[in-house]
C-alpha cells in the first residue's frame, strides 16, 4: 500500500521548507510520496522547492497560477499511490495528524 500526499503550493516561501520537512519526517506506517505542485508562485517558493533533495518528494510547476483546484488535479494525476490526501503548505494542519489515519 502506498500513500500519495498532495501539496498545492502558491506563494509559500515563508513556510514551504518547514512544511516539506514535517511531512517527510513523519513515520507513516506505509510507503509514501509527496507530490508538490508549485502553482505559479512569485515569492521565492521556487528556490525553496529546488533545494529539496529527497527521493520521496517530487515537484511539478505550473508556470502561471491556475488555482488550488488545478494544482490538486495536477498532483492527483501525477500521484502513484493507492490513497491520496491533501496537505497544504501553510502548516494549518500538522502532517502528524495524517499518521493516525493508517492504523489498522
Amino acid at each position: 500500500m502506498k500513500l500519495s500526499i498532495l501539496m498545492p503550493v502558491y506563494n509559500e516561501a515563508a513556510t514551504i521548507a518547514v512544511a516539506v520537512k514535517r511531512v517527510l519526517d513523519v513515520a507513516y506506517p506505509v510507503d509514501f510520496e509527496l507530490v508538490i505542485v508549485n502553482d505559479g508562485s512569485k515569492d521565492g517558493t521556487h528556490e525553496s522547492l529546488a533545494a529539496i533533495d529527497d527521493p520521496r518528494a517530487r515537484v511539478i510547476t505550473h508556470e502561471k497560477n491556475r488555482g488550488k483546484g488545478a494544482a490538486i488535479r495536477t498532483a492527483a494525476e501525477a500521484a502513484t499511490g493507492d490513497y491520496m490526501i491533501i496537505c497544504d503548505a501553510d502548516l494549518e494542519y500538522s502532517p502528524r495528524r495524517f499518521r493516525g489515519c493508517w492504523h489498522r
